[in-house]
């Protein structure tokens, strides 16, 4: 049986990205993968009694190190801020390329606490900063000192200590250049070197936590227990300054669904699903609930989505105990169909992801077909026709070029840069100054405006030709010749139109991530965990991929 791609004009909505999950795809899993055979070591541990000081911990393998250098310091609480304009946090991180020499170390001291003023250099690879969450680091603290674990319940309502507030790479603030590392094998894959970071930092939080409590109480503390560490992730709070990465990144927002989309065309073609591969899919299908059941939230949007999740999924568990037969073939293809006439979208995709559990050699080679060398394919086809051009919007944005841009509805929000952080936003165009200074960013009304200007040229035009005098629409031209050859390039919506949940865009780049428990703070951002439930560095040689599904209370 052979299953077509699923179409990009359905699934590249942002109601149905918006609505996407971790899977084995997702880049802190590979970045697992890939590193699971290298040495760990915690190669310097520098704290006080009150946790501030520096610590580094490493990768290596065939004389090759990448190192995480840690700079805790002492701040206000009235100083400790989740917003990018923040100026002070408790801790701030560096990945260093190879092992820092001394000078290197106190270079980075100067620097690296000091984030968007300070300078790193070319053999700086990611730089970030995060913040304790204060009333459960206490409590963890205050626990081991007197000999005792923390409360779970508590941790559980949390499930981090520390939550990141950004983190950088490829060349800003003289972080190394991607080209400098792109043809390393074991960083051959989106974000690697920043879930590197994530990762160790997160373990860097249980040695700070040891520490204090050891040296408060050195006759009566205990040091958190394993299972406890390994059921708390790093926390992140993130904002509108990544959502225009998925608009300017095209191609490689392509390769990311398109992996994903294949897996699942790959699954779905199977036609004698394996028993062990049955037993792995639902065995992960029902340890997944606890995650749901501990997804936390205040948002009402999102208690919204996270209750019809599980209400869904106990409908798909309870049709494949009772009426499901496992034995007949194309398993999967037969699932998937009953899951898209059955449930809602959250659903359906969190599914998919499952889906891919048993199916390594499926995920594994798509893994390393997620980076995109993009300049390659920004090149404008001059000779190409307008006739050419109108069959490709024509095919592959349909449902844009019905949109009434003349409603003001439909043109409510421009995008722009912030003065103070050189960070994107989004803003009331009626409402608030500013729209002269919008991005190029509103995609579905260029489109239209593309459309509706070539309906006045011959199609025997070329497009060298018609730029000639709209050079203005030079940008979505190169675009739709982009869509041409990566039909999951383009989001299939209108992020100006006052329907727009922007947390939908930033959910979409996040699922790819791997991150967990999405707690939207508004419409514009969110927190996340990244890395719960994740083995401890020293276990990687054990690894289990499924691990994911493994987070208890």
């Amino acid at each position: 049986m052979k299953i077509e791609l699923r179409d990009p004009n359905t699934i590249m909505k942002l109601s149905r990205l918006g609505s996407f999950h971790q899977s084995k795809l997702s880049f802190l899993r590979s970045f697992l993968n890939e590193f699971k055979d290298w040495e760990y070591k915690r190669d310097l541990f520098e704290l006080d009694e009150n946790g501030f000081g520096k610590a580094i911990y490493s990768f290596n393998k065939n004389n090759k190190i990448y190192s995480l250098l840690c700079f805790s310091n002492y701040i206000k609480d009235e100083d400790r801020s989740d917003r990018v304009i923040a100026t002070k946090w408790d801790a701030a991180f560096v990945l260093h390329d190879g092992m820092p020499e001394k000078k290197d170390i106190e270079r980075l001291y100067q620097n690296v606490p000091k984030q968007e003023i300070g300078r790193v250099s070319y053999k700086e690879l990611s730089l970030s900063r995060a913040n304790k969450s204060v009333r459960i680091f206490n409590h963890v603290v205050e626990s081991l000192s007197v000999g005792k674990q923390p409360d779970k319940k508590k941790l559980s309502e949390v499930g981090y200590l520390y939550r990141t507030t950004a983190v950088y790479g490829s060349g800003k603030f003289g972080l190394a250049d991607r080209f400098r590392l792109k043809n390393r094998e074991e960083i051959n894959g989106p974000f690697r070197l920043e879930m590197m970071l994530v990762y160790l930092v997160r373990q860097f939080t249980f040695d700070q936590v040891n520490h204090i409590a050891k040296l408060k109480n050195p006759n009566k503390a205990i040091e958190l227990d394993k299972e406890i560490c390994r059921n708390l992730g790093i926390g992140n709070s993130t904002g509108l300054g990544m959502a225009p990465f998925i608009i300017n990144h095209p191609t490689l927002l392509n390769n990311w669904i398109l992996a994903r989309e294949t897996a699942l065309k790959k699954i779905r073609e199977i036609q004698k699903v394996k028993s062990n591969d049955k037993d792995l899919f639902l065995n992960c299908l029902k340890r997944s609930l606890n995650n749901i059941t501990t997804w936390n939230s205040d948002s009402e949007f999102q208690k919204n989505k996270i209750n019809q999740l599980l209400s869904d999924l106990n409908k798909f568990i309870n049709f494949i105990e009772n009426e499901f037969d496992f034995n007949q073939e194309y398993v999967f293809n037969k699932i998937y169909l009953w899951i898209e006439s059955n449930l809602k979208d959250e659903c359906i995709e969190y599914i998919v992801s499952i889906m891919m559990e048993p199916y390594e050699q499926i995920t594994n080679p798509l893994v390393k077909k997620m980076s995109s060398d993009e300049e390659k394919y920004f090149n404008i086809p001059a000779d190409r026709t307008i006739f050419d051009l109108r069959g490709i919007l024509e095919k592959n944005y349909k449902n844009i070029i019905k949109i009434d841009f003349n409603d003001k509805e439909n043109n409510k929000f421009f995008w722009f840069v912030s003065k103070n952080k050189e960070e994107p936003r989004l803003a009331d165009r009626y409402l608030e100054e500013g729209h002269e200074l919008e991005q190029p960013l509103a995609i579905a009304r260029d489109i239209k405006k593309l459309h509706e200007r070539i309906s006045n040229e011959k199609n025997s035009c070329t497009i060298a030709n018609f730029l000639i005098e709209n050079n203005d629409l030079r940008h979505i031209v190169r675009r739709a010749f982009i869509i041409e050859k990566f039909p999951y390039s383009e989001i299939q919506d209108n992020i100006i139109g006052s329907k727009l949940i922007p947390i939908d865009m930033l959910r979409l780049k996040l699922s790819f991530f791997g991150a967990l428990k999405f707690d939207p703070r508004s419409d514009k951002w969110l927190r996340i965990t990244m890395f719960q439930g994740a083995p401890l560095p020293y276990e990687l040689k054990k690894f289990n991929d499924h691990w994911i599904y493994n987070s208890i209370n």
